[in-house]
């Protein structure tokens, strides 16, 4: 199967340190496919040499608070999700709030449902950890990734400052119940 072919379910696996190499390159290759001719390349080799580095995806991998979920069609990364514990800016006001930190698909298995599937796993994820809020930051001009999620229930309840590489951007703050 290809994905040009059939429409395939992803299947959904929990992340481990092991994995830190191939999330270094996937979260690369799903944020240059995302943000590529949006910001500027210093801007975008900056915030990918502080974010996307084994050593950085192995030290969130081993964070006791942090949960990676995998996405996999054929045997083959397809997307990733990370959720993580902890404080909540003040206008996130759910109860037991945890943060959607990451969810990012690759561009070959856009329309697959991949990212409907890591957003189902996340749910799942954080209600059965005793969360019953959850919150994410998106770039207030990624209007794609804003109506994916408005489509989960999640609303606009706040704003905050976002550095990519040297450029402040504007995130929203968006948050659902569980």
């Amino acid at each position: 199967m290809t994905p040009m072919t059939s429409k395939v379910i992803p299947t959904i696996r929990r992340a481990t340190v092991a994995d830190a190499a191939m999330l270094t390159r996937l979260g690369e290759r799903t944020f240059l496919g995302a943000f590529t001719g949006i910001c500027s390349p210093e801007d975008m080799q900056l915030y990918l040499d502080s974010a996307f580095t084994v050593a950085q995806l192995a030290r969130e991998l081993a964070d006791p608070r942090a949960v990676f979920l995998v996405a996999e069609i054929e045997s083959e990364p397809a997307g990733y999700a990370k959720l993580m514990a902890g404080s909540a800016p003040e206008c996130v006001t759910g109860a037991d709030p945890i943060e959607l930190e990451r969810l990012y698909a690759d561009q070959k298995w856009l329309g697959h449902g991949v990212g409907p599937a890591l957003m189902q796993a996340c749910l799942d994820c954080a209600s059965q950890a005793g969360h019953r809020s959850m919150f994410l930051g998106v770039w207030e001009n990624n209007f794609r990734a804003q109506a994916f999620y408005r489509k989960w229930g999640f609303a606009k309840v706040g704003d905050h400052i976002f550095m990519m590489g040297a450029d402040a951007q504007t995130d929203w703050w968006m948050e659902r119940t569980l």
